[in-house]
């Protein structure tokens, strides 16, 4: 594997102050968070895949609309059928069981339930929304999904991670679309060995790659920071900014533009 399965620093992290400015609609039956662009358009546009708290928490939505702010229109599904996580589960929590047997009808959260949501939502945006490309940014849990999406003709152009949990190996292999991953430090889901060999994989791969590690943080940093750390409000607002600079480049396509 790539990254190990999740663990209790998948749900631990602090709620951020801030009003979202987007609005939750469904696709379908999947309630899914939106948010616009100033000039409303929808042609280039960002999924964000989140982490097992969901597309509700306040600290995702707050990051859609940052992206949003730089000029892309927002697509966050609900992943989980109306099942996450909430924030800071007692430490008895058992991330495998809920990620194996919870969910509608016992079914859990893998692959045969999450891979048609993201499906489901990739061909509203493309064939109802308006949208011809498609960066991805997934944090912890959601980091699989733009692997498995970022495969040829799966929909997703161009891909970022944060702290990645559950990421096969053979999934980045499969991948086309270009890929940023920023990790933390400290981080028993995405360690030194798996930066390791996660990178490897990557530098005999064809596509554009980025790996940014960043010190004195933790895994979830880039989404649950406490910001009244100065080294973790550092590190998310630079994950951010190192997002928002790979998808300018990959996906609006400024470097062809600059040429």
């Amino acid at each position: 594997m790539a990254s190990n399965p999740g663990a209790r620093c998948c749900t631990i992290g602090v709620k951020h102050e801030g009003e979202a400015k987007g609005e939750v609609k469904n696709i379908g039956e999947i309630s899914t968070y939106f948010s616009y662009p100033e000039d409303k358009q929808t042609a280039i546009a960002i999924l964000i895949l989140p982490d097992v708290i969901g597309h509700e928490f306040i600290n995702a939505q707050l990051i859609a609309d940052q992206f949003a702010a730089n000029g892309y229109f927002v697509v966050m599904p609900d992943l989980f059928e109306g099942d996450p996580i909430k924030l800071n589960r007692p430490a008895d929590f058992n991330i495998m069981e809920w990620l194996q047997k919870s969910g509608p009808e016992g079914k859990g959260h893998g692959t045969g339930q999450v891979d048609p949501i993201v499906t489901a939502v990739i061909k509203e945006m493309k064939e109802k929304l308006g949208v011809k490309k498609i960066g991805a940014v997934g944090y912890c849990f959601g980091a699989k999904y733009v692997a498995r999406f970022g495969a040829e003709g799966k929909g997703i152009d161009v891909g970022c991670m944060a702290h990645p949990s559950f990421v096969d190996a053979a999934e980045i292999k499969a991948m086309v679309a270009p890929l940023c991953i920023a990790a933390a430090e400290t981080d028993a889901i995405f360690p030194a060995d798996k930066r390791r060999e996660t990178e490897d994989i990557l530098k005999e791969m064809k596509l554009p790659y980025q790996m940014s590690l960043y010190g004195d943080v933790e895994h979830g940093f880039a989404v649950r920071a406490d910001m009244s750390k100065r080294e973790a409000k550092f590190a998310k607002e630079a994950v951010f900014l190192q997002h928002v600079q790979w998808f300018d480049e990959f996906l609006k396509g400024k470097r062809d533009s600059a040429a």
